[in-house]
């Protein structure tokens, strides 16, 4: 009788160590995540800022160019050159300066 009593009280602990267990592995899936996802929103924040400024930037670099020029096109035309050529370069080495380092952020920041 008392061996089956202590067979019932090691289920029920391991039991609830199971359960423990799945509550913590849940509650760090939830924190690497929410950390994960605060991160990229504020890292595309700042991208979006930074994007709006070059814009302009590089609006006001063409028409200084195209002015200087003397025909206003022609500054849109050099800008829209070397962005193809920087488009072009990003596009040979995409895996090496973009997929791979956001790959090991991703998995960095998850296995935390």
């Amino acid at each position: 009788m008392e061996s089956s009593i202590n067979i019932d009280g090691l289920f029920e602990k391991t039991s609830d160590y199971l359960e423990n267990r799945v509550e913590l592995l849940k509650l760090q899936a939830v924190d690497s995540s929410s950390e994960l996802v605060s991160s990229i929103s504020s890292k595309l924040i700042l991208a979006v800022i930074v994007i709006f400024f070059l814009v302009l930037l590089n609006i006001g670099l063409a028409i200084w160019i195209g002015d200087t020029l003397g025909k206003m096109f022609y500054g849109f035309f050099i800008m829209a050159a070397f962005y193809l050529l920087i488009g072009l370069i990003f596009y040979a080495f995409r895996d090496k300066w973009l997929k791979e380092p956001i790959g090991n952020y991703i998995v960095r920041h998850l296995l935390k």
